[in-house]
């Protein structure tokens, strides 16, 4: 990569808030120069200099699971070149793609349409919480705001500017999404988006998007490809599965060490509740790769989370 990659973290750590003015270094430079831009982020986990070299992938909340397998897929294949994920933390193809991009053990920044402490939907708490070890939870609202339908075209606004590119992955003809992608126009970022079935209403968005000129992608390549030439220089290089055009196999998981990561995470687990960093510790998996990796364990059902952020092995 060249030097337009600095591995340098700003923002609050895992579990602590932090604010940050517009005129502050870590505020986001590519942020920082739109038109009306927040005077303010409320930051948990970490932003860091090599977010630059961001893509948003975004689409409807009631997602299909050809569009979820797709949004997972290629948050997990950006991810593991060195691109931050950017998306929404919404149900369907936001919680997809931060998904993906966990598994990756890459970055990824959930921007929030309420305020830091009040993620909605509910249910994502432990995605947000592992959001924040592998990246931010951003917000530009006041702690404690509720989420309201005026918040959201507020936050698409913060979603395409932190974004070289974005990527519509399934939206309907009124979705929120084409107000990201029509954002993103606006700020003279890169406009993409993934042909659906054609019979599909959840398709409909996406194909307009594409009529109307922009580009179609059917993998990650097709997105790298799209973007500025001085950015694509920073995309890493991977060994890593064919692109996929819907769910990824569950047997192609995970490709670390000899018997995969994810044995190696889920053997140092047992009755006992373990933490986080007991975990690390013991398996000698890197903190991002680990979190992913307990995501996709809790998500099967083979180990279950508790109070305290601890995991206890299920059937052991």
């Amino acid at each position: 990569m060249n030097e337009c990659i600095r591995r340098e973290t700003v923002g609050a750590r895992p579990g602590g808030t932090r604010r940050l003015d517009r005129q502050d270094d870590g505020f986001p430079a590519q942020l920082r120069v739109i038109p009306e831009a927040p005077e303010f982020l409320h930051v948990r986990g970490s932003l860091a200099r090599e977010d630059a070299l961001a893509v948003a992938l975004v689409g409807s909340r009631r997602a299909t699971e050809y569009g979820e397998g797709v949004a997972g897929e290629l948050g997990e294949q950006l991810a593991a070149r060195g691109i931050t994920v950017v998306s929404g933390l919404a149900r369907g193809i936001d919680s997809a793609a931060h998904r993906g991009a966990l598994r990756a053990g890459g970055r990824t920044i959930a921007v929030l349409g309420s305020g830091i402490d009040v993620i909605y939907p509910p249910e994502n708490r432990r995605l947000a919480a592992l959001i924040e070890s592998s990246g931010a939870v951003i917000s530009q609202f006041a702690p404690g705001t509720p989420p309201r339908p005026h918040h959201f075209p507020l936050r698409n606004r913060v979603i395409a500017g932190l974004a070289l590119a974005v990527v519509v992955i399934e939206a309907t003809e009124r979705s929120g999404a084409l107000i990201t992608a029509r954002l993103a126009a606006e700020l003279g970022r890169e406009v993409m988006a993934v042909p659906g079935r054609v019979t599909s209403p959840a398709s409909r968005g996406a194909h307009a998007l594409i009529r109307d000129g922009a580009a179609l992608v059917e993998n990650w390549a097709d997105v790298v490809a799209a973007l500025p030439a001085r950015w694509r220089e920073c995309v890493g290089t991977v060994e890593v599965g064919p692109a996929v055009r819907g769910p990824r196999p569950a047997e192609s998981r995970d490709q670390g060490r000899p018997g995969g990561d994810e044995a190696v995470v889920l053997g140092v687990i047992g009755d006992e509740p373990a933490t986080m960093d007991d975990i690390i510790e013991k398996s000698g998996v890197p903190s991002g790769r680990a979190a992913a990796l307990l995501l996709t364990l809790e998500l099967e059902g083979r180990i279950r989370r508790i109070e305290g952020e601890r995991f206890v092995r299920i059937g052991a």
